[in-house]
């Protein structure tokens, strides 16, 4: 199944981005956790199209707080790369949207992940006793963290 990003690139962010190491295991939770969100934003924004009575998901449809648009911007100095077309075969595999994406939001979507790689980054430093090398309970404490709150 196509992944979002891929193993060396998301460490390679993450390291950047928080001064955090993972191994290949816990590189492959991280990418689970940035799917299952993009997606989850996706989802809303799919909610949003449709209760403003449109057939086309907007970037403004999905629900990007504050904090949020701040992860993008701290990404973007990061000046790291997410390939476009990784996730778009990541989202091809999942079940379809009702609506497609407009052209603006397709193009931002490299800027979501790596901003949900960055707040995801940020959390595990936060909840990390050692602060380089996670434990899976970090990753699990991360993982619900993210629930709560995207």
């Amino acid at each position: 199944m196509p992944k979002v990003i891929g193993h060396a690139r998301l460490e390679q962010i993450a390291r950047r981005a928080a001064g955090i190491d993972l191994d290949k295991n816990k590189t492959a939770r991280v990418i689970d956790m940035v799917e299952k969100k993009l997606y989850d934003l996706l989802k809303v924004g799919e909610e949003n199209a449709r209760y403003n009575d449109r057939q086309v998901i907007w970037l403004s449809d999905v629900p990007l707080t504050k904090g949020f648009r701040e992860s993008i911007r701290k990404f973007k100095a990061l000046e790291e790369e997410v390939p476009l077309e990784d996730i778009l075969k990541f989202l091809a595999s999942k079940p379809p949207l009702k609506y497609p994406l407009e052209a603006e939001l397709e193009q931002k979507l490299p800027e979501i992940v790596g901003a949900l790689i960055y707040i995801i980054a940020q959390i595990i430093k936060e909840v990390s006793e050692d602060n380089r090398y996670p434990s899976e309970e970090e990753l699990d404490k991360t993982e619900r963290i993210l629930d709560l709150t995207l």
